[in-house]
């Protein structure tokens, strides 16, 4: 769960720690993969859940693909052949999970499976990745400068990625506040922060 960032288009407020009803938008995201294996937060110490460890991509502030690296690192290895890589301001994704998994079972030569919102655009930060696919193109981009920085476009761009469609905004994340209210609206909640 990428938690990191200075939310700076909110006003310094930390996204992980927006509501919407009762829950944070980070716990949103951690019960959308409470049945995985093993969880991991990218962010800063402070958003640590029990159960659940947090680390920190290093030098910190250094964007999604620097949180992946991190996060991958954390999770080592070993362990499940799939990782799913979400954003905490998207605290809706739990209802794309099911449909991301069903897409990787009728494509098993995929590298992975992402959210497509309705104007096209992958949302690769609502995915679920080959472990071993993800972790190379990190690798790839590591040896190629760094990870600090890069886009997120430039790390899945040479992956193999089944799209699933959006219809419902599941994966609308939360930029600025119009973005929070439309969320909470969309969930028939009121947004708190």
């Amino acid at each position: 769960m990428l938690a990191g960032g200075e939310g700076r288009r909110l006003g310094g407020v930390s996204k992980a720690e927006l509501r919407l009803g009762e829950r944070t938008y980070l716990d949103r995201v951690l019960d959308a993969v409470v049945g995985a294996r093993r969880r991991v937060v990218v962010g800063p110490a402070e958003l640590a859940r029990p159960d659940v460890p947090t680390t920190l991509e290093d030098p910190p502030l250094g964007g999604p693909v620097a949180g992946i690296a991190a996060g991958l690192e954390h999770l080592g290895p070993a362990g499940a052949p799939w990782v799913a890589v979400l954003a905490c301001d998207v605290p809706r994704a739990a209802g794309l999970l099911p449909r991301l998994t069903e897409a990787l079972a009728a494509d098993p030569a995929a590298d992975g499976a992402v959210a497509v919102d309705g104007q096209g655009h992958r949302q690769a930060l609502v995915g679920v990745y080959r472990r071993a696919a993800l972790a190379a193109a990190v690798a790839a981009l590591a040896a190629d400068g760094g990870t600090h920085g890069r886009s997120v476009r430039s790390l899945v761009g040479g992956l193999r990625l089944a799209e699933v469609g959006d219809p419902d905004r599941l994966s609308a994340d939360a930029d600025t506040w119009e973005d929070v209210a439309a969320l909470a609206a969309a969930d028939g909640t009121k947004e708190q922060a």
